[in-house]
């Protein structure tokens, strides 16, 4: 079955340079893997993206361009995306002075870190309830779908696919490095305390984020 996308390799590229630019996604990664571990920040890239998926697919449907065309639909989802970006910056800011030190069953697999499958569902929350994230979607997937053709709601799908799973691989590679990193600094002077600093960094930014999205205008 052939999909109504032009240009496929400009896409790609595009896609794997939006995916590395650092945001808040990224460091919300970074953070839940040194708290918690390489589980947590992989489950968090992974909430992350399934926050995207949810997006491509209402945007595939035609849901999201209600967000675009309704001010009081883009009003109601902004306060509420707003809310709960503040609410998890506020958590992330409030962590705890230490950080779970897996240990060798841990890292295995044999047992959930505290806040593992939190981080998942924050990661997907926060990008759901943000209506910036569809608009996104909207701009930047048509731009390589052929006007007028078969199948675009398919080839959209495709595309936020290819360009979802682009981005879980990238904040993959963020947990896994972190992780590495916070394994590097263990037992030296003030390393218990990097994953702490790094989650709050993350908060403070949501707090941000979110009280930018709550004064912002389509």
């Amino acid at each position: 079955m052939n999909l109504a996308v032009h240009d496929l390799p400009l896409f790609l590229a595009a896609a794997l340079l939006v995916n590395l630019t650092p945001g808040p996604d990224m460091l919300f990664v970074a953070g839940s893997s040194a708290v918690h571990g390489r589980r947590a920040g992989v489950l968090a890239a992974l909430g992350v993206g399934a926050g995207c998926l949810l997006h491509v697919a209402l945007a595939a449907v035609g849901l999201s361009a209600l967000l675009a065309a309704s001010a009081t639909a883009f009003a109601v989802v902004k306060w509420v995306g707003a809310a709960y970006l503040v609410w998890v910056g506020v958590s992330m800011l409030r962590a705890r002075s230490r950080v779970d030190v897996p240990t060798a069953d841990q890292s295995a697999g044999a047992r959930t870190a505290p806040g593992s499958s939190r981080g998942f569902w924050q990661g997907a929350w926060t990008n759901a309830l943000n209506p910036k994230v569809a608009l996104f979607f909207l701009a930047f997937l048509p731009q390589f779908i052929v006007p007028g053709a078969p199948r675009q709601a398919l080839s959209f799908l495709a595309l936020g696919l290819a360009f979802t799973v682009g981005g879980v691989a990238v904040n993959i590679g963020v947990a896994v490095l972190t992780h590495r990193v916070r394994q590097g600094l263990a037992g030296r002077s003030g390393s218990a305390r990097f994953g702490v600093w790094l989650q709050r960094a993350a908060g403070a930014l949501f707090v941000g984020l979110g009280l930018k999205l709550a004064f912002s205008s389509r």
